[in-house]
């Protein structure tokens, strides 16, 4: 089972938008499964309460809102013992590592004690990840978010190969109901603050040991769309310490693009399927994607020499999130690359 740490403190007053009261509200086991928002058929009334997970560090609980990158939340670490890590780490393949979920109340629309269950869930890295169906269940805990920070604990046992996700975190409360929720999970995170999403993921190539992560874009709309792939890195590049950054599209994806007429920029071919990354903010346009699909790719990261440093590299799927409308951040991953000697 899971377990729950509650840290109460004291803290500047919050905006506390009115009392609202809710209609009557039971948590049914059809209101609990998964994508199903609670039952509003029950026969108790209680009063609102808003607990939230942070999107960004700033993040008060506000929906929606405008902060970004929506898919770094602060408050989801996995961790390899049962005891709190300092920062999130990689998942071990094989054995049990331990997700840590933070509950701040209260948010902006409630107040109280907020009695639910914090639902956790993994998909492959990228964007585009419909909701439910591209997520699996890792497993839930059923606790109760009194003011200041509740900490739950989930266990994660037998992390599946290769032990690279997105995490996906809500909080399910008969006072504290999502907003909407529909396919699309960058809006669904953008509009509930009972949704968090991290994707942070650590790479560390050896000198002539590239090392491999997947990664998937997908189409959350009825219609195909056309979406980029954005490749971002904050202070110095990758490549002027030796590095080199290749996307591995596969031959259905490259052709895509060839048929699109091989849009982008800060990018070379280099290989067959294969797309280089040679600036410092890059981008691969136009990948056609019909509705409901996900395929993977493989981002390979490699370099010929050890450095001390570590480099940020953000890959964000820009596409839309509706049918006709405009191209926005749907999901991405942050890479934090530091280079190690030849083992």
């Amino acid at each position: 089972m899971g377990t729950v740490r509650q840290k109460a403190h004291r803290s500047a007053p919050r905006l506390i938008v009115g009392t609202v009261l809710t209609a009557l509200l039971t948590l049914t086991t059809a209101g609990a499964a998964l994508g199903r928002a609670p039952s509003t058929d029950g026969a108790s009334v209680a009063a609102r309460t808003d607990a939230y997970i942070r999107d960004v560090a700033g993040d008060v609980g506000l929906e929606p809102h405008s902060l970004n990158p929506i898919w770094q939340s602060p408050d989801i670490k996995v961790c390899p013992t049962a005891i709190e890590c300092a920062t999130s780490q990689n998942p071990i393949v094989g054995v049990t590592n331990y997700v840590f979920v933070k509950l701040n109340n209260p948010g902006p629309y409630g107040s109280g004690v907020s009695t639910g269950t914090v639902e956790l869930y993994r998909t492959t890295p990228g964007g585009g990840a419909s909701w439910p169906i591209h997520w699996t269940s890792i497993g839930s805990v059923a606790t109760s978010a009194f003011p200041g920070v509740t900490t739950v604990t989930i266990p994660w046992n037998g992390v599946p190969g290769p032990g690279h996700f997105c995490l996906l975190a809500r909080w399910v409360s008969p006072t504290d109901p999502m907003t909407s929720e529909g396919p699309s999970h960058s809006t669904n995170t953008r509009n509930n603050n009972n949704i968090a999403w991290r994707n942070v993921d650590s790479v560390n190539p050896a000198p002539g040991t590239p090392e491999v992560r997947p990664f998937a874009i997908g189409n959350e709309t009825e219609v195909p769309t056309r979406n980029d792939l954005v490749f971002a890195q904050r202070g110095e590049p990758f490549q002027n310490a030796g590095g080199r950054i290749v996307a591995d599209l596969g031959p259905v994806l490259f052709q895509r693009w060839v048929q699109a007429g091989r849009p982008g920029v800060g990018i070379r071919e280099v290989g067959r399927n294969q797309v280089e990354i040679v600036a410092a903010n890059a981008k691969i346009s136009d990948l056609l994607l019909n509705p409901g699909e996900r395929p993977e790719f493989n981002l390979i990261f490699s370099t010929q020499t050890v450095s001390s440093r570590q480099f940020v590299v953000d890959v964000i799927q820009f596409g839309p999130a509706k049918a006709g409308g405009e191209k926005t951040d749907v999901g991405g991953v942050q890479y934090l690359v530091r280079t190690a000697q030849r083992g």
